[in-house]
């Protein structure tokens, strides 16, 4: 990706929250719509990453800003709609924040279900209901739902993470539906196998050997689709889930 600030882009004029933002595919997502000419508001919990990442941004002239959003909280949802609002109104949302963990459907505990859920379903939710309102005042929007392959197909030990992309594309689609008419496009991208942090633990295992490109796919790789459907390149698609796997679900 190149450097020396944003161009007048695409997203010119656009102001866009990034959940997640402070690394992996939310900061890439950041620095991908910042550079095509978007404000963005990176949003996390991961409070020292999240401005170092911003801080770093806007060295390169990008207009980043960091601040703290816990996606399970309705008022920092509130808050993050609100700064936007600030800075003129509220054009793309993108719900990228999300965690993890594996365990068979035997051994799931409650407590992880729930938090799992929590982050990655209801927040989006929250997200969605915080958002919908600013992006109608505006004229329209677009709302960019991250989900996973795993929401597609489903993978031994994943049962809460799989549910909750499922979940996730479902609402993807019912927003869609629900919003067409006010103008706010609202799709989801599911991704294969990516190298961020989470995953720095199983670098030649995890979806590699099932993939036919035969490696995860780079940040900036999911970030194109991102600023592609946060787009007018994408005015007339709503309601639908971008695979980006490296021919996974081709097998």
């Amino acid at each position: 990706m190149s450097s020396g600030g944003p161009s007048r882009g695409r997203l010119a004029g656009r102001i866009a929250v990034i959940t997640g933002g402070a690394r992996g595919q939310g900061a890439a997502h950041a620095e991908r719509l910042a550079r095509e000419g978007a404000a963005v508001i990176a949003g996390d919990v991961l409070d020292d990453a999240g401005e170092d990442t911003a801080a770093r941004l806007r060295a390169d002239g990008l207009d980043v800003a960091y601040r703290r959003l816990d996606v399970t909280d309705p008022a920092d949802w509130a808050a993050a709609v609100a700064a936007a609002t600030a800075r003129g109104g509220l054009d793309v949302l993108v719900n990228n924040a999300g965690i993890v963990h594996v365990a068979p459907i035997v051994d799931e505990t409650l407590a992880a279900w729930n938090r799992l859920l929590a982050v990655n379903a209801t927040g989006a939710l929250l997200g969605m209901q915080a958002a919908i309102p600013a992006m109608r005042a505006r004229g329209g929007g677009s709302i960019i739902n991250v989900a996973s392959i795993f929401g597609v197909n489903a993978s031994e030990g994943y049962v809460a993470y799989a549910a909750s992309k499922a979940a996730l594309i479902a609402m993807t689609k019912t927003a869609a539906l629900e919003h067409a008419a006010d103008a706010i496009r609202v799709n989801a991208i599911c991704p294969g196998g990516v190298s961020t942090p989470m995953n720095e633990h199983e670098r030649e295992g995890g979806v590699i050997p099932l993939t036919p490109l035969g490696r995860r796919a780079r940040v900036a790789e999911i970030s194109g689709a991102v600023a592609y459907l946060a787009s007018d390149d994408a005015s007339f698609v709503t309601g639908t889930e971008l695979v980006i796997d490296g021919g996974y679900l081709a097998r």
